[in-house]
Parts: C-alpha cells; sequence; structure tokens
C-alpha cells in the first residue's frame, strides 16, 4: 500500500529537472513544486518517514558489539581469496576444508556473461582476476575439462592469454614457476639502500605501495620459489610458451619506455650485485618489516602486504614456530570470513571507518544526541570512548618523515596500524566527536585537530596517509602499472578535514580551510561534480564536498553550488534514487549514471542537497521515497554493488556497512528539516554552524 501511494505522489521522471537554469543562490527560495510540498508533509508520508527511521536505528544498533564498535564485512574482487589459496600451496600449509569453501566463493563469482571473473559484479573481464581465480581453482582440485573451468579457459585465450596479466599477477606466477623471472618487473631489495634525495626511494610512494613492495623484493631478489606440493601448471593459459614470449611490458608513455628500457638493463645486470651489498639490503628490509609486523593486525593490516611479510619471513629461515611467523599468519587468519558453504578473504577490516559513521548517522537520527534521552546517546558515547582509547599518539609512523615536528593523534583505519594513521578516518572520528558536545572528548579533538592541519599538502588538499606524496614520474616504472603507486590530495578527504577543522576551531584553522577550500574549487568537474577517490564516484565526492563544506560553514560562490546541485539532479533516476556504477572510473564512461539506483548513493546525493540548501525540492523528497520503498522489514537496506575503488580501474571493494548507517543518515537529516516548512520553503539554508568563510571558485 505504501508503495502505491508513494508512487502515486512522485513526479514521472527526475530527468525533467535537466533543463532548469544553471543559478543557485544560497539565500533564495528553494525550487519545489506544490506537488511536492504536499507530497513530503503529507500525513503518512511522515508516518512512514518515523517508522523507517527508527527501524533503521534500532538495526544499526543491534549490529553494535559488546565494546561498542561497529565493524561490518570488507569485500573485494576474487583476486585477494585465490591468493589466499595460492599462498597456502607456496608455502604448503593447505588447509583442505578451508580451501573447498574458497573454491565454493570463487566458483559463484564466475560471470556467465564472459566466463571469466570481474573486479565488481557486472564488470568486464579482467585477465588477472581471472587467471588467478583459474589458478586458485585448479589447485584446490578442480577438474580443467569441468564446463566451468573449460569456459574459464576460453574466456582468458580469447583476452590474449595469461601473458596479459597485471605485474603483481606475472609476480606470482613467477613464484610458481609458470613465467620466467624476465616477464616480472625488477623490485631489487636494494632500493632499501638508496638514499632519499634518489628519483626512486620506498618513502616517496604510498603507504600501501611500500608496506607491499619492501617484503616482495626479499621474495623478487632471492627468487623464491612456491612448494606447490601437487605441482599444479596452467601452461594451458598461454597463447604463447611463456619462455617464447617477449611482449609482457606493453609500453604506456613515452617515460614509460624510457624507464623501462632502464629497468631491462638493470634487470640483466642484478645478477652482479655483490653479495655483501644484497645480504646488508635483505638485512636492512627484514629489520624494517618486523618492526611494522603490527601483531596480529598485519604488515599495513592490508592483506597484500600480509601475505607477502609472511612468505618473506619463510623464506629467511623463520620457522612455523617463531613468534614473528607465527604472528603473521595469525593476522592472515583473522582477515578470514568463514560460512557454512563457502569463505572469502577480506583485504582489510574498517572498524574504525564504520563506527565513525555509525556514530554520525545515529546523532543525526538523534537530532545530535544532545538530549539525555535520546534514544542512541548512551551507545554512541560507548563508541566514541572505544575509538578515544585507540587514538595515535607519540607511536613511531611513515608519515614523520614528512612531518618529523609534529605530534600525533591520528586514528587507523584498521584496529591497529600505528605507523600508519588514516587521515579520511581521523576527521571522520573527529566529526561525530565534535557533534557529541562532551567536554570528554577536548583533548583527543585538540591532537586530532592539530594532527590533520599538519598533514596538509602544499597544494591546499589532504591525502589519505601522506604529506605532497606526488611523484607523479613514479607511476610510469614497470612495476607500476596499475597507476596507484602514490597517495596525492583527494577532493574527499580535503572536504572531511574541512569540515572537522571547521568544527573543531573555525577561526584558529581558518588558513588551512581557505587553502583546502581553494583545492576544492580547482578540482570541481566541468559537470559540476567532485571525483570520488575513496567512494563511487562522482556521487560520493559531490557528497563529500558539499556535506563538509555546510558543516564547516563554508560557501562556495552561487555557480559552483548551482553547478553541484544541478548535476546531481540531472542524473537522478525516474525511480526517485541514485546509482553510479564503477563504470564511471573508465575514461569513456558517464558520472552518475548506473542500470539501478543504490540505497548507500542515494543518501550520498539526498545529503548533498539537503546541504546545498535543497531540502524543499522535489528532488530529496523523491529520494527519501525511494529509500522508504527499499528498506526491508529488518529495518535495513542490501545493495549488491561494490561501494568503492581501493584503486581507480583495477580493485574495488564493497563495504556491507554503507547500505546500513548512510540511508539512516539521509532519512533522519530530511526529517529534522521538515519540521521547519516555512523556512525551508523560503530557501533558507539548513547549516549545522553558522557561516565561517565565502569561497569564490570562479
Amino acid at each position: 500500500m505504501w508503495d502505491r501511494f508513494t508512487e502515486s505522489l512522485l513526479p514521472p521522471s527526475g530527468n525533467a529537472l535537466a533543463d532548469e537554469p544553471l543559478s543557485y543562490v544560497p539565500a533564495a527560495p528553494a525550487r519545489r513544486s506544490a506537488r511536492s510540498t504536499d507530497y513530503a508533509t503529507s500525513t503518512p508520508f511522515i508516518a512512514e518517514l518515523k517508522h523507517g527511521i527508527r527501524d533503521a536505528r534500532r538495526a544499526l544498533l543491534g549490529l553494535q558489539k559488546p565494546d561498542g564498535h561497529w565493524c561490518f564485512e570488507l569485500e573485494a574482487d576474487c583476486t585477494i581469496p585465490a591468493e589466499y589459496i595460492l599462498m597456502m600451496h607456496f608455502m604448503d600449509e593447505i588447509d583442505a576444508a578451508l580451501e573447498r569453501k574458497i573454491a565454493v566463493y570463487l566458483r559463484a563469482r564466475q560471470s556467465a556473461a564472459h566466463d571469466g571473473w570481474s573486479l565488481y559484479p557486472g564488470a568486464a573481464f579482467d585477465m588477472s582476476c581471472s587467471v588467478k581465480a583459474y589458478y586458485a581453482l585448479k589447485l584446490a582440485g578442480d577438474d580443467v575439462d569441468s564446463a566451468p573451468m573449460i569456459r574459464a579457459r576460453a574466456a582468458i585465450l580469447a583476452n590474449g592469454g595469461a601473458a596479459r596479466c597485471n605485474v603483481f599477477t606475472r609476480i606470482a606466477l613467477a613464484l610458481f614457476e609458470q613465467v620466467p623471472w624476465r616477464a616480472a618487473p625488477l623490485v631489487p631489495v636494494e632500493i632499501m639502500l638508496l638514499p632519499r634525495w634518489f628519483p626512486f626511494h620506498p618513502g616517496k610512494v604510498s603507504y600501501w605501495s611500500r608496506t607491499v613492495m619492501i617484503p616482495l623484493s626479499i621474495l623478487c631478489s632471492l627468487k623464491a620459489r612456491a612448494k606447490n606440493p601437487r605441482g599444479i601448471s596452467i601452461a594451458e593459459l598461454f597463447t604463447i610458451p611463456p619462455e617464447q614470449e617477449n611482449n609482457y611490458f606493453p609500453v604506456r608513455s613515452a617515460l614509460n619506455r624510457a624507464l623501462l628500457g632502464i629497468e631491462r638493463i638493470a634487470f640483466r645486470f642484478e645478477r652482479f650485485v655483490p653479495a655483501r651489498v644484497r645480504a646488508r639490503a635483505i638485512a636492512k628490509a627484514e629489520q624494517w618489516i618486523i618492526e611494522r609486523l603490527n601483531g596480529e593486525d598485519g604488515l599495513g593490516a592490508i592483506f597484500p602486504a600480509m601475505v607477502n611479510a609472511y612468505e618473506a619471513l619463510a623464506l629467511l629461515g623463520y620457522g612455523p614456530e617463531n613468534l614473528h611467523r607465527a604472528t603473521a599468519k595469525r593476522a592472515l587468519e583473522k582477515l578470514l570470513v568463514v560460512g557454512e558453504e563457502s569463505a572469502y578473504c577480506q583485504p582489510c577490516v574498517s572498524p574504525v571507518w564504520d563506527t565513525a559513521l555509525a556514530c554520525l548517522a545515529l546523532q543525526e537520527a538523534d537530532g545530535d544526541g544532545k538530549s539525555a534521552s535520546s534514544p542512541s546517546r548512551v551507545k554512541v558515547r560507548r563508541a566514541l570512548d572505544w575509538l578515544t582509547a585507540r587514538q595515535l599518539d607519540s607511536e613511531p609512523g611513515d608519515w614523520q618523515h614528512a612531518r618529523p615536528a609534529l605530534r600525533g593523534g591520528g586514528w587507523p583505519f584498521q584496529y591497529g596500524n600505528d605507523h600508519y594513521p588514516d587521515v579520511d578516518d581521523t576527521a571522520a572520528v573527529g566529526w561525530a566527536m565534535q557533534r557529541a558536545h562532551d567536554p570528554r572528548y577536548a583533548k583527543p579533538l585538540q591532537r586530532a585537530a592539530q594532527w590533520v592541519a599538519g598533514m596538509q599538502s602544499k597544494n591546499g588538499g589532504f591525502a589519505a596517509f601522506d604529506v605532497d606524496n606526488t611523484h607523479y614520474h613514479l607511476n610510469e616504472i614497470p612495476f607500476a602499472d596499475h597507476g596507484a603507486l602514490l597517495d596525492p590530495p583527494s577532493a574527499d578527504v580535503s572536504a572531511r578535514c574541512i569540515a572537522f577543522l571547521g568544527l573543531n576551531d573555525a577561526a584558529f584553522y581558518a588558513d588551512r580551510i581557505s587553502s583546502a577550500a581553494s583545492y576544492l574549487c580547482s578540482e570541481q568537474e566541468s559537470c559540476g561534480a567532485w571525483f570520488g577517490r575513496w567512494g563511487t564516484n562522482y556521487i560520493y565526492g559531490t557528497w563529500s564536498v558539499l556535506t563538509a563544506l555546510e558543516a564547516a560553514g563554508v560557501l562556495f560562490d552561487s555557480q559552483a553550488v548551482a553547478s553541484a546541485v544541478q548535476w546531481l539532479k540531472r542524473v537522478q533516476r525516474d525511480d526517485g534514487g541514485w546509482g553510479e556504477s564503477n563504470d564511471s572510473y573508465l575514461d569513456d564512461a558517464v558520472p552518475g549514471t548506473h542500470a539501478n539506483s543504490t540505497a548507500f548513493q542515494t543518501a550520498w546525493a539526498m545529503l548533498a542537497l539537503m546541504a546545498a540548501g535543497e531540502a524543499g525540492s522535489e528532488a530529496v523528497a523523491r529520494g527519501a521515497a525511494y529509500l522508504l520503498r527499499a528498506q526491508r522489514d529488518d529495518g535495513l537496506w542490501r545493495d549488491d554493488e561494490f561501494t568503492a575503488p581501493g584503486f581507480p580501474r583495477v580493485f574495488y571493494l564493497k563495504y556491507h556497512g554503507y547500505d546500513k548507517y548512510f540511508p539512516l543518515w539521509a532519512l533522519a537529516r530530511y526529517r529534522h528539516l521538515l519540521p521547519a516548512e516555512d523556512r525551508i520553503a523560503a530557501g533558507d539554508k539548513p547549516a549545522l554552524q553558522a557561516q565561517t568563510m565565502l569561497v569564490d571558485c570562479s
């Protein structure tokens, strides 16, 4: 009945708004029809909105851990679980029951459209993912003459064969002696001895590249060999025998061609490296790894670095009983999600991020939780206390190379990652603590704000983990065919830093906020949106920017905001929701479009529009109606789509919490703006605090 009621009130299509004049002034009346006004304030709608918020809040609170935090599954493509099987065979530590369950997971995700494996549901064939999944299934005992394996093999050969894999896959194949080492890029352990001024240095790449590359350099330099106890080969996946293949490194640019030539010469002479020099480099790499093993959270707290470290320790002679090796193995096992029939391995875990965002959603549902009787106040405080205990301070971190005099104060993304606090997570945690209005968080907030401010890059933006990590020439080295070697500033991270610093002390951090806002101006796309580095994609980036500016009291000029507002309205789907495929990270894709709407992206779009003063618009009302229709009986939503890039175009993620807290946040925000109908109708811009800064983006 509710579906029929809301559908009868919806305008025929969100696309009808696409031809509105491109004009926007925050103090002007919001554009909405009488039909929208009647719909948004009708008694059945308000009642359903209240019930939807109540059910979503109850469900989210029911998922809170006993100690106060939230942590939802974080799923990647089939590369990660396939690599877990490869690791077991590399080490000859095969858990047969686990292997069977991972194989079930891999089989279930073979595409019916192209017979291979994709980087996210519905995506095109991906060679590297398909080769690793095929190899993992063959290692697990799948019959190569079975119909699924025949189809997978045909798809791989039709797309050029396994020689067309990316460098990480070719290194894995070299470790298993499936390709010669010349098929892999040179990753010499002697990089540990290079001075920081050298054109390449481990300190010049991102944290994730550094933690992956250093243990990998030991494996590559010592030409490690997988134990491969069953002697499984995949020679059938090559169109040319691997030893005869001469085209492992397609040229990407003129600079890449030059660097490839230098690297190939260095590859020929690697065997002449003096034994004493190599031993010194290995010892330094070993010490570096041990210092950052990070207990049962693992090196860098990310699977690729952890598995390389585990294998490198074994290669260096650390036995199974050794504490470092045993702990490294336990860290990998903690990433597993094991069900009754199937299992997969997560790339990492996201407790700090999930907890911060869940708190923000619940605070919105409770009107910032200022009232002692608010339903979630005690549980949100328990979550914030859990976060407080995990704030980093004087722990050594790689970020200190760029900021040696800066005191710590950040949070990691994972349960523990002391060397690599996350700027984005820190800003999100700080935002939630600011909204708690509780003096117990004053000191953690001060330390966090000082640390975030100190992590600003020269161009005014903020990156996820590093400062001025913009050595773009390094993306052209043969090893970096994924194009994600660096951690440059991004609009989404920069926006949340603006929000946090503005809420913390807008006057004190005015210069930091101003330069970051100027950076955001320069990053706006011609269509009006912002690129989403850490979420999919332009809807995420635009949500990040507009909501952060509102929170900090920063106003962009009318043209910049109008462009963003009109873009969001233009890409709204006929059902009232929004959706954007990860295809939007491809060069020829259309931003903000998808075959269907998703709850989490609809929530982002609604929050962005409301932050821009569009709470009374027809677009937001239709978005709310979509969320209420899509809500399940348990109070939650379920989207099958992957929600974020790990690295655009090469690695994608599904945050299982996004469809649990973002829709609640959006509906609660909308509900709180509805009672002030007259204020909204008059065009007053709802804000979390008074305007502190006006930025001209012209």
